[in-house]
């Protein structure tokens, strides 16, 4: 789970300046007329660094301090490290503060969102991306906010369709090749941290012509059978030797899948799909005409 937690830290470090306007338009239903950056710490007697810290002003003239987290887990103590920085922030700043969490976890979360003490009340609004329409992302104009559609709900629409359409509206949206290939793999990623509405190997499974399997479940799953039996093989002629021809004929079947998924599902050249799998054009010329 932390090797998970960070790398979904590093996605929306990436992404956060390009997802936060649309964020703050069509899921917390702010209409935001002026944005202005405040500065992320807050030290009074401890330091604290908000994910996102915003002074906004609404199309009704109302200003605050827009204040959002996103997490990933459950977290017991949540309402009181909002409440702390609920204190920090208007005393710091003298202005009304609006606090969102922003939930990427599949289940259902189950902290607190408010405290009802004898001296002490306080609430925060959480919002569960998972409870979210997947179409509120995928209808946006940037890839780095459309790869937020894997969160979603996916309703009952089949996930490998769904999944379809989202690295479509990627493709039509990213500015060349080379911001395709990124948010491509952020999305590969993602996946991996939603269970969907399947299990994960299934939804792997259904997509797997889209995704670079070198580092999914399932090709290591093949990967570990396909050295077994290259270890048994290789009992009788050279252990090293079986591993070997195993190994590289593994990383060949899945590089080929994967090729075969873009040519077929994408709209790309042959030198774009070589870009993007890592392969040569040759490599991709030959999957296309069968000859592989």
């Amino acid at each position: 789970m932390a090797k998970q937690t960070s790398q979904y830290d590093k996605i929306f470090r990436e992404n956060l300046e390009a997802v936060i306007p649309g964020l703050i338009r069509t899921v917390l239903g702010i209409n935001a007329v002026e944005t202005e950056e405040l500065p992320d710490d807050l030290q009074h007697t401890k330091e604290r660094k908000p994910d996102v810290l915003k002074k906004i002003t609404d199309d009704t003239g109302k200003v605050f301090v827009l204040h959002i987290e996103f997490q990933l887990v459950d977290e017991p103590e949540m309402v009181y490290r909002m409440a702390e920085y609920y204190v920090m922030l208007e005393r710091k700043y003298k202005l009304p503060v609006e606090q969102f969490v922003l939930y990427l976890g599949a289940e259902k979360p189950k902290m607190k969102v408010s405290l009802d003490s004898l001296w002490m009340q306080f609430r925060y609004r959480m919002i569960a991306f998972a409870q979210l329409d997947y179409q509120v992302f995928l209808n946006s104009d940037e890839p780095e906010e459309i790869i937020l559609a894997i969160l979603g709900d996916f309703r009952d629409n089949d996930p490998a369709k769904t999944i379809t359409q989202i690295i479509r509206r990627i493709q039509e949206t990213a500015e060349g090749d080379f911001t395709f290939k990124r948010r491509f793999n952020q999305l590969r990623i993602l996946a991996q941290l939603r269970s969907l509405n399947t299990t994960l190997e299934e939804v792997m499974d259904s997509i797997a012509q889209f995704f670079s399997e070198e580092r999914d479940v399932l090709y290591l799953r093949g990967l570990k059978k396909g050295e077994a039996r290259g270890e048994a093989r290789g009992e009788a002629r050279g252990e090293a030797r079986g591993e070997a021809r195993g190994e590289a004929r593994g990383e060949q079947k899945a590089q080929i899948r994967f090729v075969r998924g873009l040519l077929t599902k994408m709209s790309l050249t042959v030198e774009q799909i070589a870009e993007i799998a890592d392969v040569s054009v040759d490599f991709v010329r030959q999957v296309q005409q069968n000859k592989m």
